[in-house]
């Protein structure tokens, strides 16, 4: 089994299922776990690591996606010369990964038709289904659900610490600074099941960009700057975009000093066998009185 990944999560699917001696392709962002840095890249971003400004890729990415309908190249020569059996790529966001439109029609004209996955997760189920799924195409089945259980044992051990907390705060998850955008998919369930409500977060759903006046008005408890494809001292960087805004200044959550960070690109924007990992950072975040730290964690802003 020859497998190519176009995506950081499906990497980490394919890693912690034991098959890293099966990948022999993967993506540009493609970063964990470490032994699979070596692998090819087959895909590529004209503007990945760069130094822009949050607006300035959002205009980007809103310009290229209108033009090209996507916002990556395939490594096509490189591809073929890799054979692939399998290539695990996604539908989910076109801001994320290749178009899987692309990714299909290229298949097509590979001498040996590859097969496809489409990994399409909105909720924390889907994550695991996916897990499924990776391992039923590798015919390792029975590793899936050793992963999964443990998964999900580690996901009731936080609902049942977060059970005893005194109250459930709001909470912000904030995926863009400039313009600000919710927390999409996943992640408003994760604020849920560590304990809190996401008053803005659109649960199952793609993120969307807010207003400073709706963020205003459901005035959060905490916030977690988790942007996405953003490492933690990117996000800390892109944090001086709001030293200036009165609405930014006037949040319970910045008085208070309950604004935080984190890698959002390692952790929330990435569906994978870690995004347990984010839940557990979350948890802590707020409720550290029942929940205890984690080797990784969000880090709190000097606001």
């Amino acid at each position: 089994m020859r497998i190519v990944s176009l995506l950081p999560s499906a990497t980490e699917i394919v890693a912690v299922l034991g098959l890293t001696d099966h990948l022999v392709g993967i993506s540009h962002e493609c970063d964990y776990p470490e032994e699979i840095r070596d692998r090819p890249r087959v895909t590529r971003c004209e503007i990945h690591g760069s130094d822009l400004p949050s607006s300035a890729i959002d205009a980007w990415v809103r310009d290229t996606l209108a033009s090209r309908g996507t916002l990556y190249t395939l490594e096509e020569e490189l591809i073929r010369g890799l054979r692939p059996d399998l290539i695990l790529t996604q539908q989910l966001c076109d801001v994320c990964a290749v178009n899987y439109g692309s990714v299909a029609a290229y298949a097509a004209t590979l001498p040996k038709r590859p097969r496809l996955i489409n990994l399409e997760p909105t909720r924390l189920a889907d994550i695991y289904a996916d897990i499924r799924l990776v391992a039923q195409a590798a015919d390792v089945p029975e590793r899936a659900e050793a992963v999964i259980a443990e998964l999900e044992q580690r996901v009731e051990s936080v609902v049942s610490l977060v059970a005893r907390a005194a109250n459930r705060p709001k909470c912000f998850l904030m995926e863009w600074i400039d313009p600000p955008f919710c927390g999409g998919h996943w992640n408003p369930e994760l604020v849920e099941l560590a304990g809190g409500v996401d008053p803005i977060g659109r649960k199952g759903q793609p993120s969307r960009r807010v207003s400073w006046e709706e963020i205003h008005r459901t005035d959060p408890d905490a916030v977690l700057l988790a942007c996405c494809g953003f490492g933690l001292e990117r996000t800390r960087r892109e944090m001086a975009l709001l030293a200036g805004k009165t609405e930014w200044q006037s949040l319970r959550a910045v008085r208070e000093g309950r604004v935080y960070l984190v890698d959002g690109s390692t952790y929330f924007s990435r569906p994978g066998p870690r995004i347990v990992d984010s839940l557990e950072m979350l948890a802590h975040m707020l409720h550290p009185e029942v929940v205890p730290a984690t080797a990784a964690s969000v880090i709190p802003a000097r606001v």
